[in-house]
């Protein structure tokens, strides 16, 4: 299953807009009233890298597979969502089906667009989705702390634990503190424990500050959303989902250069969200190459090699017997597998090589 980011905001912030944007479609409805996006739509985006770019320069490979992520356009939450307040209860369930929240804040006056809370007010904003994903996490909490309870008698150790943590997870919530920054400093099998429960909350955010034309450096409501996000550890960009829209909207790849260039870019917004969503799931890439193909594989940071082996083909874990690996640097440098051969820099590595972003690697197996 691929990885999920789920753009998350307040109706009309420009969730759909950007989601629009960033698949290049309109399958994601964008009007100026609350919730006319009901069911969650989905796209699967592709991670630009300029890695790919330059091997493809070196091996020509007929077919190129990039790496990608899968976006989800979530109806926007409002006060009370936690309770059902604007079919909250079926919004905040596609929340939890994801991996990352993407949450776009609104950072622009327009009459013509209507604000929920009739204001523009950035970290009032954030707090309330905030507090409704908190609510629902504290309920989901309750429930498994009264079950339990009710075993304390016979719980095996583990049990136990769980106990524990539930009790300092509680407090955590209570101080209007999401999950995720109460397990990220959890040791790894108590962090496990504690994923079981789904929570809304236990996944890293990236807080999108969206702009209007006139503000693409940024204004006094950005400068709020990075002053939270900076609190939080967390990334924050600001972009102008308008723009990004118009941008997506051109016929070919000059075009859009040309546009972004007239605004002093050098890059667009989409492509630096996408690349942010992507260290964000704490995702890297190794690549498998040749005349034939050149494959982006996308994994988590720290999998072992036979467990990225096993990314292309089960038999290739299970009869895993080495990983030849080479630097990216180094078919980079020397431009031909064979000089990097000659120089000594193809690394044989065994079942406990952890996979480094850029590899260029051939499995050896046997089933």
């Amino acid at each position: 299953m691929a990885l999920r980011a789920g753009i998350v905001g307040l109706p009309n912030v420009g969730k759909s807009t950007l989601f629009n944007a960033l698949t290049e479609t309109q399958n994601a409805e964008a009007s100026n009233y609350p919730f006319c996006t009901i069911e969650p739509n989905v796209g699967t985006i592709i991670v630009p890298d300029e890695k790919l770019d330059k091997l493809l320069e070196i091996y020509k490979s007929k077919k190129v597979v990039p790496s990608t992520i899968e976006f989800v356009d979530i109806a926007g939450l409002v006060k009370g969502a936690s309770k059902g307040e604007g079919l909250g209860n079926q919004f905040l369930s596609h929340i939890r089906e994801i991996d990352a929240i993407i949450h776009i804040v609104r950072c622009f006056e327009d009459e013509n667009i209507m604000h929920v809370n009739n204001k523009i007010d950035p970290a009032s904003d954030i707090e309330i989705v905030e507090t409704e994903l908190i609510l629902k996490d504290l309920e989901t909490l309750e429930k498994r702390y009264e079950k339990l309870s009710k075993m304390l008698r016979i719980a095996e150790k583990n049990q136990k634990r769980e106990l524990e943590l539930l009790e300092g997870l509680k407090v955590h919530l209570s101080n209007s503190r999401l999950a995720h920054y109460f397990t990220k400093e959890l040791v790894p099998e108590d962090r496990e424990i504690v994923r079981t429960l789904r929570l809304l909350t236990d996944v890293p955010v990236l807080f999108v500050a969206n702009v209007d034309e006139n503000n693409i450096g940024g204004n006094e409501c950005t400068r709020k959303v990075e002053e939270i996000a900076k609190i939080e550890g967390e990334s924050c960009l600001t972009l102008s989902v308008q723009i990004e829209s118009e941008i997506a909207n051109l016929g070919t790849k000059e075009e859009k250069n040309e546009f972004l260039l007239d605004l002093g870019l050098t890059e667009s917004g989409l492509n630096r969200l996408v690349k942010e969503s992507y260290k964000l799931l704490n995702l890297i890439t190794f690549f498998t190459a040749n005349e034939k193909e050149l494959h982006s594989w996308t994994i988590l940071n720290g999998l072992k090699a036979p467990q990225a082996a096993g990314k292309i083909h089960t038999d290739f874990e299970y009869g895993f017997i080495r990983a030849e690996i080479m630097k990216y640097k180094d078919i980079i440098e020397y431009k031909k597998e064979s000089i990097v051969k000659e120089k000594g820099l193809i690394h044989v590595e065994g079942k406990d090589y952890m996979i480094e972003d850029g590899d260029i690697v051939y499995f050896r197996f046997n089933i």
